[in-house]
């Protein structure tokens, strides 16, 4: 009998979708869209979709231009492959294009849009921006945390060079980073540590640690379930997210109660949730809980995954080209020396250094595909129509790689950055326009001081001398299919400036 009533159920609701899909049909359809791949009834295109996502549509754009659409489910998608649009999207449009789309994920896992991520464009998102340019991205702030992510990189390099000051030792090195990452970002937040030595709580720590993978894991744009919401009765996605963003939300408001608490007893550590709490109290009614810990949730996941993956494929073409390795190391050893550790102001001087994160962040960008927009009123892009709702995806990945952009757009060359300052704007990890990501700087120094400590204290081969594969895994960032495991051997400066016996 339950069968049968779950088969006319399914059937009624296969007809009203054909029904309202009909209707739809004898509207009149925009002119002039950007074009498309032929498409079934109901579901779009959903069924093309293919993992990694940023390559089927760079797949896409070979075929049918660098401004394409398509149809998921009962949503337009357009999406850009070309810097000139791009350019154009974040100048001409950048407003038109403020807004954010209203994704499953968002609700649960984005406080009901109300995180600087995933709100639309206005008085809200504009306060949200302004509390993290002022109390917690500006210089100040930033520099207040130096410490703390010197403390961070040097507990890395003595891990590493324990056993290996006198032979080439095999370490993963991917957890390694990820481990420096959030608890660099963590401890900046609340003042704690979760990975490593002085591990505050360590059941709290693999919870943490466990929803924020989970997070990433189901996130993005390329969720059918967003798109046709009855595959949310067999494939359970919403559920799945909603029970990830109870999880996520508990932690965090046991990290709020925690240092409420220990304000009252005058035991605060200077942390970002101290001073988001003590804007709470000067205005109760705005900085909620709930806007505090839609921040911190930001500050977590935009300030540690994506670092940390930025970081394993820079170290991975390392691996692969020496060359590129050697250079950056004799640079270090002239510009610093090998009597003390680099520093993050050191990091300015070392114009190689950065030339070799900007070509990382252009051949492997943490977030292929940027934030997604969606256009508040009909407007143009490249030349085509995109009528007011449409969500609009720019693919950094293949943008990046445009070979009209780039000479020998797929290979790693740091040099093409060296000497042509102008070579940088052409690249967008942090996304570009009003909802640029704001936390740059934040990244930007992290990386320096990390990848230049690793270059600077340690030689470093393949484990079995071989090309590393550079095979792309699944997720909201742009993982490593396979981690990151490499050989390091400590180089002099180990014993000078740690002072380890």
């Amino acid at each position: 009998m339950e069968e049968t009533t779950i088969m006319y159920v399914s059937l009624s609701l296969i007809f009203l979708l054909l029904c309202s899909k009909l209707l739809f049909q004898s509207k009149k359809h925009p002119e002039n869209l950007p074009p498309s791949p032929p498409s079934l009834p109901i579901i779009g295109h959903l069924h093309l979709l293919k993992t990694p996502i940023h390559r089927f549509y760079h797949h896409l754009s070979q075929k049918y231009g660098p401004v394409f659409s398509l149809r998921l489910g009962s949503r337009l998608f357009v999406v850009v492959s070309s810097s000139a649009v791009a350019e154009e999207c974040f100048t001409v449009n950048d407003i038109v294009l403020a807004n954010r789309p209203k994704l499953i994920a968002g609700k649960y896992l984005g406080y009901n849009y109300t995180t600087v991520s995933t709100s639309s464009y206005g008085d809200h998102w504009r306060n949200l921006r302004r509390i993290g340019a002022i109390e917690i991205f500006s210089s100040s702030r930033l520099n207040a945390f130096s410490a703390v992510r010197k403390d961070e990189v040097r507990r890395l390099l003595v891990s590493l060079s324990r056993d290996s000051r006198r032979e080439f030792v095999k370490v993963k090195l991917k957890s390694m980073l990820n481990d420096l990452t959030f608890n660099n970002i963590m401890r900046m937040v609340a003042g704690k540590r979760y990975f490593g030595e002085e591990v505050t709580n360590e059941n709290e720590a693999r919870e943490f640690r466990e929803v924020i993978e989970g997070t990433f894991k189901n996130g993005g744009t390329a969720n059918r379930a967003d798109f046709l919401p009855v595959l949310n009765w067999f494939g359970g996605y919403e559920k799945k997210v909603k029970k990830i963003g109870k999880k996520l939300d508990g932690l965090l408001q046991k990290l709020v109660d925690e240092h409420r608490w220990m304000k009252q007893e005058n035991n605060g550590n200077g942390s970002m949730v101290d001073h988001l709490l003590n804007l709470q109290q000067s205005d109760p009614d705005y900085y909620t809980d709930e806007i505090i810990k839609g921040l911190m949730l930001v500050l977590l996941l935009a300030g540690s995954d994506t670092t940390s993956v930025t970081l394993e494929w820079t170290m991975t073409n390392l691996l692969n080209y020496p060359e590129v390795l050697k250079k950056a190391q004799a640079e270090i050893d002239t510009e610093i020396g090998q009597e003390n550790l680099i520093d993050e102001i050191d990091v300015s001087k070392l114009k190689y250094l950065q030339s070799i994160i900007l070509e990382a962040q252009r051949l492997y960008p943490a977030v292929p595909l940027l934030l997604p927009h969606v256009a508040s009123i009909d407007c143009t892009i490249g030349g085509y129509n995109v009528p007011r709702g449409t969500i609009v995806l720019m693919n950094a990945w293949s943008i990046h790689r445009d070979p009209q952009l780039w000479d020998d757009s797929t290979s790693f060359k740091p040099e093409r950055f060296e000497n042509d300052d102008s070579q940088s704007h052409k690249i967008m990890p942090f996304g570009l326009g009003r909802r640029a990501c704001p936390g740059s700087g934040l990244a930007l120094r992290v990386m320096g001081l990390t990848l230049g400590s690793l270059i600077q204290c340690f030689d470093w081969e393949r484990v079995d001398g071989k090309q590393i594969d550079m095979s792309e895994g699944i997720g909201g960032t742009m993982p490593k299919a396979h981690p990151l495991e490499a050989l390091c051997k400590a180089r002099p400066i180990v014993d000078k400036a740690l002072k380890l016996l």
